[in-house]
């Protein structure tokens, strides 16, 4: 899903990736380098105009790590849409829910990749 990225979106989610919360890097380091059988993900990714918290290409599975400022957001469901009308499915946890079960987390990413097979 090759794009021509503004500028300004790159700087961003660069900006993103050395801004990151607790939560985000708990979750960064039990997704990098493959280390959840074998998935590829990248974070803070621009893609349409969005940055993507982290995002599995080849599963197509997008994980949103989330804080009270996204409960109930409107934007967020517009962003859900679009991604799911190209064929992503979108998990979406609370910050403090990756901070207390990270294990819990990454079987249900587990379980939410079984279930598209």
């Amino acid at each position: 899903m090759r794009q021509n990225v503004p500028d300004q979106h790159r700087q961003f989610a660069k900006d993103m990736r050395t801004a990151s919360t607790r939560a985000e890097n708990m979750l960064w380091q039990a997704l990098r380098g493959k280390k959840l059988e074998s998935m590829k993900f990248k974070r803070q990714v621009p893609v349409d105009n969005y940055i993507l918290d982290f995002v599995c290409f080849s599963e197509k599975l997008i994980i949103e790590v989330d804080g009270a400022q996204h409960s109930g957001n409107d934007k967020d469901k517009r962003r859900d849409a679009h991604f799911e009308a190209l064929g992503f499915r979108i998990l979406r946890f609370w910050n403090n829910e990756v901070e207390r079960n990270l294990d819990g987390v990454c079987q249900h990413i587990l379980t939410a990749r079984d279930e598209r097979i």
